[in-house]
């Protein structure tokens, strides 16, 4: 097992960026290495950690403004090749199929559920590092 992972938290509201991490924790699951997080405001930020590498999964405020979660993971998706997977914070339950359309792999509606984020945020992270160890 990696000795850490990298989890990118993307939203212009520094207490969304905050729930994020105090819900997942510095180890969301117990077979999953423990996480250092990158948190971006800004979407240069994000195309900027991207581009650097080392980010194993990106957690994405839908509700961000003026560039959307939803948005933004369409375009990562498009746009950097070997793209991690996304963890995506809708505004509603309802609004999972655009989550679906933006090509994210897990939603977790906003408020942030701890028990929701940390379950889905370690099954992207063994997805993540199952695929890179292989």
């Amino acid at each position: 097992m990696q000795p850490t992972a990298t989890v990118l938290v993307y939203s212009d509201d520094a207490n969304t960026r905050e729930q994020v991490r105090l819900a997942a924790g510095r180890r969301p699951a117990a077979d999953v290495p423990p996480v250092e997080y990158i948190e971006c405001a800004t979407l240069p930020a994000v195309l900027d950690a991207l581009e650097e590498g080392g980010v194993d999964v990106c957690v994405l405020d839908g509700e961000a403004v003026p560039a959307g979660g939803m948005g933004v993971c369409r375009q990562i998706k498009d746009e950097i090749f070997d793209c991690p997977p996304v963890l995506l914070l809708i505004g509603r339950p309802q609004d999972a199929w655009l989550a679906t359309w933006s090509r994210a792999e897990a939603a977790v509606a906003h408020p942030v559920d701890p028990v929701a984020l940390a379950d889905s945020l370690a099954g992207l992270l063994r997805r993540r590092l199952e695929r890179t160890a292989a």
